[in-house]
């Protein structure tokens, strides 16, 4: 069974009664509770517990990291992310949503600002399905209509990604590459731009399900770490 550890700075459901109505449970909560009707076994964990809640323990029974993340980035501690970072490269498979893009995790395994575009209008998204063969695609349509999202726009500043699963138009005419993959080390990313706080984004079946394919494709990250450092010859060394 894949275990999933899902992580949310919940912040903004405590302070925004708009938020709270639409996940009650919390973001975490939300995603947690599809996660383990899909079979998963799942976890959370918080910005303000002791250690953001993402102990050695924790990581090391995680085979899939999940990270939403928005006001809080600056609060999350150098030594978390280390820890995340070395967890990856290991070869915990981790998928990023939304505005956590701009997460200390995924800015340092990317390598670049990871900036954007951005607006906030209630404006439609339509999320075309450019790679209708990869997994994370699995029981999806030729594309994913959202009513209400934040637009992110292009250019996305990010190393080019191994994958393009997800195109995003929206309404105002920007397009977003919405759903792409990574690998770093031993670990699989995924990172998916739907989900902003104000929009019940996560009750939509099909975004479910795209999480749901996600955290699968993650998990089948390499778990064996390759050896590093010293090495001492396979054959003999030198003239006879």
């Amino acid at each position: 069974m894949t275990r999933v550890t899902v992580w949310n700075e919940f912040l903004h459901e405590k302070e925004d009664d708009a938020v709270l109505a639409i996940y009650p449970d919390g973001i975490h909560g939300q995603i947690a509770g599809f996660l383990e009707k899909a079979g998963m076994d799942t976890a959370t964990a918080t910005l303000e517990e002791p250690e953001h809640g993402l102990t050695e323990e924790v990581l090391a029974n995680t085979d899939v990291l999940i990270w939403w993340g928005h006001m809080g980035h600056d609060r999350v501690e150098d030594e978390i992310v280390d820890r995340v970072q070395k967890r990856v490269l290991e070869g915990m498979g981790l998928v990023v949503l939304h505005s956590g893009h701009m997460s200390k995790i995924f800015m340092r395994l990317m390598g670049t600002s990871c900036d954007l575009k951005w607006r906030e209008a209630n404006e439609r998204e339509r999320l075309w399905v450019v790679d209708p063969t990869h997994p994370i695609a699995k029981g999806i349509g030729e594309f994913i209509e959202l009513d209400e999202e934040e637009m992110y726009g292009e250019h996305f500043d990010i190393p080019t990604p191994d994958e393009l699963i997800f195109l995003g138009w929206f309404e105002g005419g920007e397009v977003f590459r919405s759903g792409i993959t990574y690998k770093r080390g031993n670990g699989r990313i995924f990172y998916f731009q739907p989900g902003h706080e104000s929009y019940p984004t996560y009750h939509h079946p099909d975004i479910q399900q795209v999480i749901i394919n996600g955290v699968h494709w993650c998990a089948e990250s390499r778990k064996t770490y390759p050896a590093y450092g010293n090495h001492q010859p396979l054959e003999q060394i030198g003239r006879k």
